[in-house]
């Protein structure tokens, strides 16, 4: 049976690492996830295989019948809009489930002093269950934050302590880890107090809460990528405790992919993750069309103009953020760019690494929407070809398109790299209102003299343009 539970979650590996291979593109990115999914579901029986003489078949059986209760209903029906809020609430229940396990490991072992059929706790037990307890805790709580924020339950400015920040942070560190280094000690000696590891937990979350707090909503989308890292690794040393082979695999799979996309992510933006962490990005901002102590208008336009104006282009570009996924505009979008197409234009999509509120959001709702991946350009290769573009279509993005990111020394998004549409010969914006975007900023692209305003609902913005077109 050993040999079976060896085979199958070697199997489950394979279908992870090949799984996760499927994610690269949006074409095989479903049945990436289903084969993901299916290795899962092996390595979960290999696991109640594992345990099969302890007794607690009941317990995981139970567990597994509530998990799937509550994971599936907001995994179905949750719309892509809400679908960031949905990963952070996901990735902090895997941070949170790390740190019960690490306690209950606690428990069960009355302070890792000694282990069920006399056998004594070794270092990397101790060590795995208490890091998993600190780094899991973080997790989770830092998690619920970012839910917060991306469900604007709380706001999206930073909100700290101001200079006595960082000394806070540092201190509870200290305290986590001064817990953690007694209960090691501890564990020699008859094993710690509870209370020990109350107050490492205490500490641990706390921390979470207050890492996350100060940090801007612009920077979201890196801090949902730096926490499901954290997770996996959390994960994988609670795994390395527990001598649970499954657990090990997935949460290095998990952490190494996170912390590869988080760089990524950080480097898009021109920022050190410790800057991220640091918090104080998007919050601040300049008065809306202040140039020179004068109050710019913007210039107003309507769904024919802009159907004229695409209509005789050579080339147009749309750029997608986060207000075409709040009115579900993609569909309407690809039949706008279909009649464009059919009258000899082209069409090009400009992605910015952290358009939306979650990595890769655009290209999983143009995908939807069946637009063909090769008209999806990232950054680098879409902002020279601006420069000779006759239309640049911004539907809802705000931050990433913001020229003070080059030209404002003091603005709070300067040296991040931003889609170049301002260099477009003209450039039209659907937007709701003049509202700043997620990082409350000013964006003085539309104040420019080449850049019109279509206001309202980007769905029916982009469709009354559509029936412009074929009116043309």
């Amino acid at each position: 049976m050993d040999n079976l539970v060896n085979i199958l979650y070697i199997i489950a590996f394979a279908m992870f690492i090949y799984g996760l291979m499927g994610l690269t593109g949006p074409k095989t990115a479903v049945r990436g996830n289903w084969i993901a999914a299916v290795g899962m579901g092996l390595a979960v029986v290999a696991t109640l295989i594992a345990v099969r003489d302890t007794g607690n078949w009941i317990l995981i059986v139970a567990g597994l019948v509530i998990g799937v209760v509550l994971g599936v209903p907001p995994a179905r029906y949750t719309k892509m809009t809400a679908m960031p809020q949905l990963v952070a609430a996901f990735n902090g229940v895997g941070g949170g489930t790390v740190a019960l396990i690490a306690w209950a490991e606690f428990l069960d072992t009355t302070g890792f002093s000694s282990f069920k059929h006399g056998e004594e706790p070794t270092v990397h037990i101790i060590v795995g269950s208490l890091f998993a307890a600190i780094i899991g805790s973080i997790s989770f709580w830092g998690s619920l934050i970012a839910f917060g924020k991306l469900q604007e339950i709380l706001p999206g400015k930073p909100i700290g302590v101001g200079k006595l920040q960082q000394p806070l942070n540092l201190l509870l560190l200290v305290v986590a880890v001064v817990a953690a280094v007694v209960i090691g000690i501890g564990a020699a000696d008859g094993g710690a107090p509870w209370w020990w590891m109350v107050l490492l937990l205490l500490a641990a979350g706390v921390l979470g809460l207050m890492v996350v707090l100060p940090i801007g909503g612009a920077d979201m989308p890196v801090v949902i990528s730096l926490l499901n890292a954290l997770t996996g690794l959390s994960a994988a040393a609670a795994g390395l405790a527990l001598n649970n082979t499954a657990m090990i695999v997935a949460g290095m799979i998990v952490g190494a992919s996170g912390t590869i996309l988080t760089n990524l992510m950080a480097k898009a933006m021109n920022r050190s993750i410790p800057a991220i962490v640091a918090g104080g990005f998007g919050g601040g901002g300049t008065a809306p069309g202040a140039s020179d102590g004068e109050q710019k208008q913007a210039k107003a336009t309507s769904a024919a103009d802009a159907a004229i104006q695409m209509a005789y282009a050579n080339q147009v570009i749309v750029v997608p953020g986060y207000g075409m996924a709040v009115a579900q505009a993609q569909h309407a979008v690809k039949e706008m760019a279909s009649l464009l197409e059919a009258k000899g234009v082209e069409v090009k999509y400009a992605i910015h690494p952290v358009a939306g509120r979650m990595p890769g959001h655009m290209n999983v709702l143009l995908a939807e929407a069946e637009v063909s991946y090769d008209a999806l350009k990232e950054m680098d290769d879409i902002n020279g070809e601006f420069g000779r573009t006759d239309v640049a279509l911004v539907i809802g993005a705000n931050d990433v398109t913001n020229p003070a990111a080059r030209e404002d020394s003091s603005s709070p998004i300067y040296g991040m790299p931003v889609l170049n549409v301002d260099q477009a010969r003209s450039v039209i914006v659907l937007k709701r209102s003049m509202n700043s975007g997620f990082a409350g900023i000013d964006n003085p692209l539309f104040y420019a003299d080449h850049t019109s305003m279509l206001f309202g609902d980007a769905k029916k913005s982009v469709g009354a343009v559509t029936e412009e077109l074929k009116a043309l």
